[in-house]
């Protein structure tokens, strides 16, 4: 498959710190891509240079076969970001929200009143719609911000902890809507601490740390370099190449 996405020796600094460390990837077309690390890896800094909130200090990516740093317009126009932070408003209606956002978008108004239904039947949301989002279990929201995501109508999106603290119910809501959007050809990089979300969903994880890419490869593959691949578990993959000590 092609790449959608080609990173290439990006790094960042900030006050003498190096945050992300000459980091290279690519995600291919029709790919769930994890990005993992512990806390203070660089993974958001990654995310945010990755998405055009940020620029870098060195290198580039390319998105859609456009760069991050001199194309941003044509990129963002490709993708869709949901952050780990609820981006949402609480006292509009799920269904406001998304054609709010639509809107903000570029869709007409009425283009964005029939994505935001699709979106929140795909979601699981469509008998709420129009109940205030402040009304909303953790897991609802959480689904109203994915679905904020989709409503630019993105190739790649971006999806950062997105299970945080819900419900299993919603927690297997989402993995089903996530493979059902890899199913029809959207691009997905998405970061968790959950070691077993990432071994269900992702076709391949880059482990970071220290703002370095120190591991990339399928599960699989990465299991196999620790131990027996059928045994081992990502948990201790994620260990061995990332030790144990605390980073709180």
């Amino acid at each position: 498959m092609d790449d959608f996405l080609a990173a290439d020796n990006l790094s960042k600094r900030f006050d003498g710190v190096q945050a992300v460390d000459s980091v290279s990837f690519a995600i291919r077309s029709q790919e769930i891509f994890g990005l993992l690390g512990p806390n203070g890896a660089g993974k958001t800094t990654t995310i945010r240079m990755l998405s055009t909130v940020l620029a870098p200090d060195g290198g580039d990516v390319e998105i859609g076969g456009y760069s991050v740093t001199r194309e941003s317009d044509e990129v963002r126009k490709r993708i869709g970001v949901c952050p780990q932070e609820l981006a949402l408003y609480p006292e509009l209606s799920a269904s406001d929200n998304l054609v709010f956002f639509g809107r903000m978008a570029g869709l007409s108004g009425r283009e964005a009143k029939s994505l935001a239904a699709d979106t929140l039947e795909r979601v699981g949301l469509a008998d709420r719609a129009k109940d205030a989002v402040r009304k909303y279990s953790g897991g609802m929201k959480r689904r109203v911000n994915i679905a904020i995501a989709l409503m630019s109508r993105p190739q790649l999106l971006f999806l950062d902890e997105p299970t945080v603290g819900i419900d299993p119910q919603s927690r297997n809501h989402i993995f089903d809507t996530v493979l059902a959007l890899r199913g029809e050809g959207m691009t997905v990089l998405y970061t968790t601490h959950y070691m077993e979300e990432a071994d269900r969903l992702c076709d391949r994880i880059g482990v970071m740390d220290n703002g370095r890419l120190i591991a990339l490869g399928a599960p699989a593959e990465l299991k196999a370099q620790v131990g027996d691949p059928a045994t081992t578990t990502l948990e201790e993959v994620f260990l061995n190449f990332t030790g144990r000590s605390l980073r709180d």
